[in-house]
């Protein structure tokens, strides 16, 4: 089964901005927009990279990546 986020960009950036979320609830949207076309990348690291540091995001896209992979 193929699942697909309607604007996962802006949901997102909003998560980011969610000072309730953590890495790893961002992870799990991030894991679900890689496969998803038309995402500005550069846009949402910036804004992991802002709330977080670029550690942050190294820490993001690993788990993103694991939650892919299953």
């Amino acid at each position: 089964m193929r699942i697909e986020l309607i604007n996962p960009e802006q949901i997102l950036l909003e998560e980011v901005n969610d000072q309730r979320l953590h890495q790893r609830d961002v992870a799990a949207t991030y894991a679900l927009a890689m496969s998803t076309p038309g995402v500005d990348w550069k846009r949402v690291n910036k804004a992991i990279i802002e709330r977080w540091s670029l550690a942050g995001l190294q820490r993001v896209k690993t788990m993103a990546w694991k939650l892919r992979e299953g």
